[in-house]
């Protein structure tokens, strides 16, 4: 139902974010897209340009009077040092040479990419590869929040873990975002959180980096978003997926994830028990998600994001153009970007979400779409609930 894409480089001029699919009606407010460009570039560990970047952004369409018209919506940030890359990246045949980069660095999309596209400089591969393309994604992923907003959906995140360092405090509620904004790495267990300070800043004395864990929580979802049907309408296969499309993100679990596996099947299940408000589950160790559909309970997902591969001590590495061993290149880097990959992955769950609700929900506007989500929900309480414990009918009365 929603097709999202970007455009643009870590150094060009601009990034381009262009959404297809939204409904006719949802509120579009500047300030809550700054916010979600604001709340991207925060946290402890980040590199200098997040300082230099304001991410100035115009909605170049699909807008009008402070709602989607149904139309694309399409959105371009501006880069802010693009003045001083204008020669380096220029279009122009004419701009003249530039000493180009021959030296991947590892773990980074470098050296595939000069070997799939036969280039000589690695910056064809980099400027494209580069975190910075998130913004595009945060901004869209703004529009999906306000939409599933309308219906009671709120998308949360913190941080878990940071260089090996585990937080013991339990999960943001809904609406909890500022609260978990207000810490330097988006964490909810202080003591946790000065061990992780450290951990960052022993690394950026090194040279060196860390990585993480985060999790995002949505709440407010009603049950059966998603489909068993098919494999690639499994939700939980288009969330993994949209998840492990963030730079650096190289694992995803839902709920317990990897945990149950040490589990026998008699503790790793929730069981359904009969409730006045219909069928519920005792635990959560599904993370809301069962079949490829959402339950209706907290859909919980988690993300392991590896140290980054920009190192100030960099790597040993090849020289595309000697094929002699050298030191990989350095580029700006941060030595932390966990919080903010857990904010990049608010906004892709969000886009995967609105999408999912779409497709089960339809409507060219917004009003259509309640229309029926109202229809659905009531279909559900006819049948489920006001009935005796136990007593929960196989197929709909008429």
């Amino acid at each position: 139902m929603l097709r999202l894409l970007t455009a643009g480089e870590s150094h060009g001029r601009a990034l381009v974010a262009i959404l297809e699919g939204l409904p006719a009606g949802v509120p579009v407010r500047r300030e809550d897209i700054a916010r979600e460009l604001a709340r991207r570039r925060q946290g402890y560990g980040r590199g200098p340009r997040m300082g230099l970047e304001s991410d100035s952004f115009e909605i170049l369409a699909g807008v009008r009077h402070g709602r989607t018209l149904g139309s694309p919506v399409a959105i371009l940030i501006e880069n802010a040092e693009w003045p001083k890359w204008r020669e380096v990246m220029s279009p122009d045949p004419a701009a003249g040479e530039v000493t180009p980069i021959t030296r991947p660095r590892p773990g980074h999309a470098d050296l595939p990419g000069v070997m799939k596209y036969g280039f000589d400089d690695v910056r064809n591969v980099l400027e494209r590869a580069s975190a910075r393309e998130t913004a595009a994604r945060v901004a869209a992923g703004a529009l999906a929040r306000s939409f599933l907003g309308l219906f009671g959906v709120d998308v949360v995140s913190h941080v878990v873990a940071v260089g090996g360092v585990r937080a013991r405090v339990g999960a943001p509620g809904p609406g909890e975002n500022p609260r978990v904004d207000a810490s330097r790495l988006r964490c909810l267990d202080p003591e946790a959180e000065e061990a992780m300070v450290a951990r960052v800043e022993e690394a950026r004395r090194r040279g060196d980096t860390v990585g993480g864990v985060f999790e995002v929580i949505a709440y407010g979802l009603p049950p059966g978003l998603g489909s068993y049907v098919q494999w690639d309408r499994r939700l939980d296969a288009r969330i993994a997926a949209a998840v492990m499309s963030i730079p650096a993100v190289k694992g995803v679990e839902v709920g317990d994830g990897f945990a149950l596996a040490d589990l026998p099947g008699s503790l790793a299940h929730d069981e359904i028990l009969p409730g006045p408000e219909g069928p519920r589950r005792r635990t959560a160790r599904a993370g809301g998600l069962e079949g490829g559909m959402t339950t209706g309970d907290p859909l919980r997902v988690r993300a392991a994001m590896k140290p980054l591969s920009s190192l100030g001590s960099p790597l040993r590495t090849v020289d595309i153009r000697t094929g002699e061993e050298a030191e990989a290149v350095r580029e700006r880097s941060d030595v932390c970007a966990v919080p903010a990959a857990a904010v990049v992955a608010e906004a892709v769950v969000a886009l995967v979400l609105a999408d999912a609700f779409l497709e089960k929900f339809g409507g060219d506007s917004v009003e259509e779409t309640g229309a029926n989500l109202r229809a659905y929900l009531g279909s559900l309480e006819r049948r489920f609930r006001g009935r005796p414990e136990g007593q929960i009918p196989l197929v709909t009365e008429g």
